[in-house]
């Protein structure tokens, strides 16, 4: 029996035992690194660094109770009223294993000074990386394997309606150009997991449909 067959057998919690036995036992500055790292893949279940074993717990529990599914996005941020500070914005973010503090600042024609990303910038990386980890969970969920995967995006923004120039679009749309190989699934297999990720991504979702903004001074 092969590898991946003895750990398709297996329920979650004894992978998480193995595992953790494996981790115990094995010296890893002499064992072969790179066979141990498979190993431990295809022990937990992970495809293009994708936790399927996890994915399926979500899944699992929003079939039970679809409320499970809605998660919170929150933050609290400072406009920074103090040029000597060098940037204009400053939040604390958190993750499930700690917190980030991003710091922003506009670039020199929209009043800043360019010290840090502006908030465009922050938009259209969140857009991306959502939208790839998108198409990578769809491959994976196929069990499709990617060997490459590259993404150049770019979003023209216009600013004419931000300084009340001209009534016209301020976007007209994001484009991907996306280099992807994989060693079992050609090049149109490829492009309609690109469409299913375009669907479902949530990113994609809030730039094509309209989303109610409630902003009030408190």
């Amino acid at each position: 029996m092969s590898i991946t067959s003895f750990a398709a057998t297996l329920s979650l919690n004894k992978k998480t035992r193995i595992m953790k036995l494996m981790t115990k036992s094995y010296d890893l500055h002499k064992a072969n690194k790179q066979v141990l790292s498979k190993f431990i893949s295809i022990m937990a279940n992970v495809i293009n660094n994708t936790d399927l074993d996890k994915v399926a717990q979500t899944v699992a529990n929003g079939k039970k109770d679809k409320q499970t599914l809605r998660k919170p996005v929150k933050l609290q941020g400072e406009w920074i009223l103090d040029p000597s500070k060098n940037y204009q914005f400053r939040t604390e973010l958190s993750y499930e294993k700690g917190k980030e503090v991003i710091e922003i600042d506009s670039p020199s024609f929209l009043g800043g000074n360019g010290n840090r990303l502006g908030p465009m910038a922050y938009c259209v990386a969140g857009i991306t990386s959502c939208f790839i980890a998108t198409f990578t969970n769809v491959a994976a969920g196929k069990g499709i394997r990617l060997t490459k995967l590259n993404v150049n995006a770019e979003c023209m923004i216009n600013f004419a309606k931000t300084f009340d120039i001209a009534d016209e679009p301020i976007t007209e749309g994001i484009n991907f150009e996306i280099a992807a190989e994989s060693d079992n699934a050609d090049k149109q297999k490829l492009q309609e997991l690109v469409k299913m990720a375009e669907e479902r991504c949530p990113a994609m979702y809030s730039m094509s449909h309209e989303i109610k903004v409630n902003a009030q001074i408190k």
